[in-house]
């Protein structure tokens, strides 16, 4: 049911009425994330100025039980900040000020809004950066980070936004506004802070981030190799880490994800090759120079065709561009795409990546691979096309490629979060008990279920139903099904 114009008013009545965005074109720009498979427009899109002002919406929300979903940059690739058909969606776009950096304490305040390459670009002056680095750096904000605990390519090393985040200011279900974490990371009592990050919007929204900046290491030693299989790059994965080395960043691609990257962004890829791994170690240089000879060692021992070592800023910048251009330009190799990030062990990864090739000729379909080897974070995207009417199995295959991670000893997801997209293969990771006690948390800090509901946990009853105190299903009220 759509939105009474009495709840419209309330909003108008707390924001600027051209902030409350109702007309279907302007509402439909907001109608998925980067999960484009899955839209719904909402009825409203509110866009607040500042933090007061989404705490103010969200208090309207309490008051009217309106559901609302937050959203930053859209860049989510989980369905995450899929809107709700009778609710609203809260931009906190508008709230991208750097308020604060700290040399001194090394660290930032920054608010939801600001890219996550802003916060490192803002502490650059001072010889610092901000670690975490997602492939859509450029463009996702550190609002969504913190809701998705978002990783990156150097998380092998530096660790994941839960690492680098001091404190939050959030604003809860009701309206309420509440400091988790402190300045220093320390703090006495439960880590509500640590509860917050990954929540993907399912507890509250961030309008404020301290976030830790580390200093810029002294050295940076980067190679692209080319390896004649997948098992051939993994087992140099494998051997690099058990030398004692942890470098801070190892990443691999296939021939699909190669051919895309390389057709979008020309960054040196050798096109036709099975796989290639980029590698980067960085620290003190004397430290890193020995460790870089190791590594070219056992690039060597496991046949590789071709070593190139970045031999300036411009030419490791170049080999970047090309890894974290996969994502997007394999939209010029197929129409649509399904992403994962389903997570497995190391020592699994030729075994997993053989059988998901496998499970693709099944279903007729291509899976390209791009992903975080070192911690054996994979990427599969799904290739399909809907105009061919191939979106259920390509669905189909997706959630399967994901449930396998879990049988192989992972997880369903490494950072990209459960959202709408895994919430239905939760049972398969967790049992009843581990998923109970995640509805309580929930339910503690929004008893109605209005922030983000049919997120990430499914329920006994019906999976998606809404999270918090029961509620009738669409489908039960129309009387197609029985309450069991």
């Amino acid at each position: 049911m759509a939105l009474d114009t009495a709840v419209r008013a309330a909003f108008e009545r707390v924001l600027d009425p051209r902030d409350v965005l109702s007309d279907p074109v302007k509402c439909r720009a907001y109608e998925c994330d980067g999960l484009t498979g899955y839209r719904v427009r909402p009825d409203l899109v509110l866009l607040p100025r500042d933090a007061a002002q989404v705490a103010a919406a969200v208090r309207v929300c309490h008051e009217h039980g309106v559901p609302f979903v937050a959203r930053g940059a859209g860049t989510g690739l989980s369905g995450g900040a899929l809107p709700v058909a009778d609710g609203v969606v809260i931009s906190v776009a508008r709230l991208k000020s750097v308020l604060e950096v700290d040399p001194v304490n090394r660290r930032a305040v920054v608010q939801p809004g600001v890219t996550n390459l802003e916060i490192t670009a803002a502490a650059a002056p001072h010889g610092l950066y901000y670690a975490p680095d997602p492939s859509s750096q450029q463009v996702c904000t550190i609002g969504g980070n913190v809701a998705e605990n978002s990783g990156g390519a150097h998380c092998l090393k530096y660790g994941f936004t839960t690492n680098h985040v001091l404190s939050c200011e959030v604003v809860l279900a009701d309206g309420s506004v509440v400091t988790l974490g402190t300045d220093t990371g320390e703090q006495a009592g439960p880590d509500l802070r640590g509860v917050f990050l990954g929540s993907e919007g399912t507890l509250g929204i961030t309008t404020a981030v301290t976030v830790r900046l580390l200093r810029a290491p002294e050295s940076v030693r980067t190679l692209l190799a080319d390896f004649p299989s997948i098992a051939a790059a993994g087992d140099v994965v494998s051997d690099i880490v058990a030398a004692g080395i942890v470098p801070a960043a190892v990443e691999m691609m296939d021939t699909l994800a190669i051919e895309a990257a390389e057709e979008a962004v020309h960054a040196g890829y050798t096109v036709g090759v099975p796989a290639a791994l980029v590698v980067e170690l960085d620290g003190p240089v004397e430290e890193c120079d020995a460790q870089f000879e190791l590594v070219k060692a056992i690039c060597e021992e496991h046949g590789c065709t071709r070593l190139h070592i970045a031999g300036s800023p411009e030419e490791r910048a170049k080999i970047w561009k090309g890894r974290k251009a996969a994502f997007a330009a394999v939209g010029r190799i197929s129409p649509d795409y399904f992403v994962q990030d389903g997570v497995v062990p190391r020592t699994r990864l030729a075994e997993v990546l053989d059988r998901i090739a496998g499970m693709g000729e099944e279903a007729g379909l291509r899976v390209a691979n791009v992903f975080h080897a070192g911690d054996g974070n994979l990427h599969p995207l799904v290739l399909y096309s809907a105009a061919a009417g191939e979106t259920e199995r390509a669905e189909e295959l997706s959630g399967a490629i994901a449930e396998l991670c879990v049988e192989m000893g992972g997880s369903l997801s490494g950072e990209h979060g459960i959202g709408t997209d895994k919430a239905c293969s939760m049972p398969k990771m967790f049992g009843e008990e581990d998923l109970a006690t995640m509805h309580r948390v929930r339910a503690a800090f929004d008893p109605d279920g209005i922030c983000n509901p049919g997120k990430v946990l499914p329920t006994p009853r019906l999976c998606g139903e809404r999270p918090g105190k029961y509620k009738p299903h669409p489908l039960e009220e129309s009387g197609a099904i029985e309450r069991l």
